[in-house]
């Protein structure tokens, strides 16, 4: 017996299709050996439950038979029934079962004889459909065998003639006994579908457990919090680490939940946390939400925000990551403030130089030779003087910084556009580049006349600078009545598909065609842009040129005097 389970436990893990089909076999035999002794019992039970009812009639009412060979039938179909209760079946063969409903039919016969003419034979229905449903074939054609004998018997013991009532009774049994056969293998079927299905939906769930596990050491892993939001705003899911962040938020700011913008100074209104524009529906990257007051310890964390879609379409809620760049943020603000002050420190002297060079090229007494050496070095002092001032200008180019320095108005983009056209015709004819203005348009603009000058003024130099010999710079303005749009459009060398990604990041100087200046003009460029609530847009083919576009209001925001 134990090698039995043995085999079947190796069974059930071995992996290919044969071993399938022998998983699918022992758990149906599993499941017949755990119900055998309980069917055996059942079956057996409701027989001598009925014949107990015909025994307790018979001794208590008129009877026209043989009372021995009755009350014999129904001692023997008692004492089977015991024995139902006693015996082990789960331990014995699985045929020993079998005896039972034939010792059964033995017992109907001798009731039968009893009487022969009642209706004791309707009895073998029940020890007949248990040996056609419980043992398959063989238990069908024993059942027709043995209506046959007892038929046999019947006519040879009875001196009754033959009529065909005679026969109807065995017919009845023999098709209640096919007709339970099949409808026993019909069962045994869906039982063993319903055990292979059972099977596959274990190991299905045992994948799904592994997998949700894996997952979750995954995200436990990552430094990064992660939180799953459901459709309805239930968090189904979120790692370690979010849970971190959110303790030392709080461990922070002493329980508290202040939240500021990212310069860290403006407060952020409670409908503009990330997880409230998340449940919103909104989708977003990296917002800068800074946690904390002073003195106590801050924290600044980077929050990023997608929606899910389901098969179906559907919004299926949303995933917000959150990232700590506290270190980050402070260190670029201890770089900026570095290089302002070093920046700052280095002005003042090289304005003092400048007007100390501008005195000495005036006096007339100097030789030429002198005089040109004189020249060169006061250019590269300019030079190094506006490197200065773009540092400057980049260490404080922050969109609250421009924005506090910005006296927005409205204002003709075209003049604008013009004016910084006009004065770069000599630095274009030195290179023989043409400055077009056919293009400007009559254009309102909301803006800053001198910030936005300054934005010209950078975009037609590097339009000049990064141009071929000979070319051509294009201007335009145009608007529709809510957004002026500025074109700055060059016969270049263009920009590569590589560089576009970095463009606008300081510091960063595109290609070897693009190594002069400081890397900070095009970063300074986009963020008095963004500071006036527009966008700066790139169009680029390398050899061919590039287009820069400028997005801008056309009115002043809502309330706001014009």
């Amino acid at each position: 017996m134990v090698g039995a389970v043995n085999e079947r436990r190796r069974a059930l893990r071995a992996p290919d299709a044969r071993s399938a089909r022998a998983r699918a076999t022992w758990l149906r035999e599993d499941f017949s050996d755990r119900t055998r002794a309980r069917t055996a019992t059942l079956n057996q039970l409701l027989l001598a439950s009925v014949v107990f009812v015909l025994g307790a009639l018979v001794a208590v009412g008129p009877f026209g038979g043989d009372h021995v060979l009755f009350f014999a039938g129904v001692v023997i179909i008692i004492v089977v029934t015991g024995a139902t209760f006693v015996i082990p079946w789960n331990r014995m063969p699985f045929g020993w079962v079998a005896v039972v409903p034939a010792v059964d039919m033995v017992a109907i016969t001798l009731l039968q004889l009893a009487a022969p003419g009642s209706a004791m034979g309707l009895l073998w229905i029940f020890p007949t459909t248990w040996l056609a449903s419980g043992f398959g074939l063989l238990g069908l054609f024993a059942v027709i065998a043995a209506i046959a004998v007892i038929l046999g018997l019947l006519v040879a013991i009875t001196p009754q003639p033959l009529t065909y009532t005679t026969f109807l009774l065995p017919l009845v049994l023999v098709a209640l006994a096919a007709t339970s056969h099949l409808t026993a293998r019909r069962s045994d079927a869906q039982r063993t579908l319903l055990a292979k299905q059972a099977l596959l939906l274990r190991r299905v769930l045992e994948h799904t457990r592994r997998q949700e596990q894996v997952v979750t050491e995954v995200l436990d892993a990552v430094d990064f919090g992660v939180v799953r939001i459901d459709p309805d705003g239930s968090v189904s899911v979120t790692n370690e680490a979010h849970g971190r962040l959110q303790q030392a938020i709080r461990a922070g700011d002493g329980g508290g939940a202040s939240a500021f913008r990212d310069d860290g100074v403006t407060r952020l209104p409670p409908d503009e946390l990330p997880v409230e524009r998340a449940l919103r529906g909104e989708a977003f990257d990296s917002q800068i939400v800074w946690f904390g007051e002073d003195p106590d310890p801050r924290q600044a964390l980077s929050v990023t925000a997608r929606r899910l879609i389901d098969p179906d379409g559907r919004d299926a809620g949303a995933v917000v990551i959150s990232r700590d760049v506290t270190s980050e943020l402070e260190a670029l603000r201890a770089r900026d403030e570095l290089v302002a002050s070093v920046s700052h420190e280095l002005r003042t002297p090289l304005t003092s130089i400048l007007g100390y060079l501008d005195l000495v090229i005036e006096e007339p007494d100097i030789p030429d030779h002198v005089r040109a050496n004189l020249d060169i070095a006061e250019r590269n002092a300019e030079r190094l003087l506006r490197i200065v001032a773009d540092i400057l200008a980049a260490s404080s180019s922050s969109s609250s910084s421009i924005e506090a320095t910005m006296t927005p108005q409205l204002l003709d983009a075209r003049d604008i556009v013009r004016a910084s056209g006009v004065a770069l015709v000599p630095r274009a004819a030195s290179r023989a580049v043409t400055i077009d203005t056919t293009g400007l348009e009559e254009a309102t603009a909301w803006a800053d006349p001198v910030r936005l000058r300054q934005v010209v003024d950078n975009l037609v130099s590097n339009a000049i600078t990064y141009n071929k010999d000979g070319g051509t710079v294009f201007l335009g303005t145009t608007t529709d009545g809510t957004s002026t749009w500025i074109l700055v459009r060059d016969t270049g060398i263009g920009i590569s598909e590589a560089d576009r990604s970095r463009l606008f990041q300081r510091y960063y100087k595109a290609g070897a065609e693009r190594r002069a200046g400081t890397g900070l003009g095009l970063a300074i460029t986009r963020d008095i842009v963004r500071a006036h609530g527009g966008e700066l847009g790139l169009h680029t083919s390398p050899g061919v040129g590039s287009t820069f576009i400028v997005k801008l209001p056309a009115v002043p925001p809502e309330g706001l005097p014009t």
